[in-house]
């Protein structure tokens, strides 16, 4: 059994898919916890296998292989309650932008049995919580973006769900839209002691709110702990070139390997490099390009952040 304190616990998970192919393991053995009340950050490039964890947890597809408790419950033996415990918040909403949005928090309490009264106190306090006063009469299509997102929120958490899935939450929102609905998700910790397991291209958005962070590539956990300790283990600097063509982005590539720590990064016409010192490489590196006949029209040398985290530990840039 779990420790009472906590909310995930998975064990050896994975999932493997046949194709025409063969056998594809899109998860392979990844074990995690998540305590209650905590905000994790859930990372990983476009096919890490992200999505298919997501689902795996939402009891919507079937493991492989390996066990995992949510709220103490058994994800196979368990998955009605499972379910009762959980929310969950796609990417893509789930609103009808012809329903009033009081409506449409009613019909969604009504699917886990809720009495359309109780909807009602549940759903206008819900609005109170994420600033959505006096929009319950409001069509969904008239909404704001950061409106429509806190609608969405307010529908997974109309069940009071010990446990919350925020699928890229602020994707598509303009920068204040996305600080408010961060203000917002804070609170659901504070308001509602939710504990909440998030996916996000953002790193600013990990940084911001998680308490920890889960880095997911190719079906294996490759990185976990607080986002500063994370930070601490990228040593050196990271000088970031840019060049002008494709041309001179994979000659700056090769010139730069022999001052790198690790092998350079190239990102469309960026190249970055990791460095034990970034002042006193740039002479080092200078040299270098001018002996190879590369000049960058753009050179920044900075201490190492999430990105570079990331990077370090997938070779791809998040949102790759």
């Amino acid at each position: 059994m779990p420790e009472i304190g906590t909310m995930i616990n998975v064990r050896g998970l994975k999932r493997s898919f046949k194709t025409p192919k063969g056998v594809i393991e899109a998860v392979k053995n990844i074990s995690f916890e998540v305590k209650r009340r905590e905000i994790v950050g859930f990372l990983g490039p476009n096919g890490a296998g992200k999505s298919t964890v997501l689902k795996m947890l939402c009891t919507l597809l079937r493991p492989s292989d390996g066990e995992a408790s949510i709220a103490g419950f058994d994800l196979l033996r368990d998955a009605k309650q499972v379910r009762r415990h959980i929310g969950y918040v796609s990417q893509s909403g789930s609103t009808s932008p012809e329903a009033r949005a009081g409506d449409e928090i009613v019909w969604h309490a009504q699917l886990y049995g809720i009495d359309r009264n109780e909807a009602k106190e549940r759903g206008k306090h819900l609005f109170d919580v994420l600033d959505l006063e006096g929009q319950w009469e409001q069509k969904c299509g008239s909404l704001s973006g950061g409106q429509r997102r806190r609608l969405d929120i307010a529908m997974g958490l109309i069940h009071q769900p010990e446990l919350i899935f925020l699928d890229e939450p602020s994707t598509g929102l303009d920068p204040q839209s996305r600080a408010n609905l961060w203000d917002h998700i804070r609170k659901l910790r504070e308001d509602f002691d939710t504990t909440i397991f998030l996916t996000t291209h953002y790193m600013d958005e990990a940084d911001a709110l998680c308490d920890r962070l889960l880095i997911i590539d190719h079906g294996e956990i490759v990185g976990r702990g607080e986002a500063k300790t994370l930070k601490s283990q990228v040593a050196g600097d990271n000088i970031k070139l840019t060049l002008r063509d494709n041309r001179d982005t994979q000659k700056a590539a090769l010139c730069s390997e022999s001052i790198a720590i690790a092998q350079p990064i190239i990102s469309g016409n960026l190249v970055q490099i990791m460095v034990k010192d970034g002042a006193a490489s740039l002479p080092k590196l200078a040299a270098a390009l001018n002996e190879g006949g590369v000049e960058a029209i753009g050179i920044e040398v900075s201490q190492p952040t999430l990105n570079d985290v990331f990077l370090s530990l997938t070779g791809r840039s998040l949102r790759d």
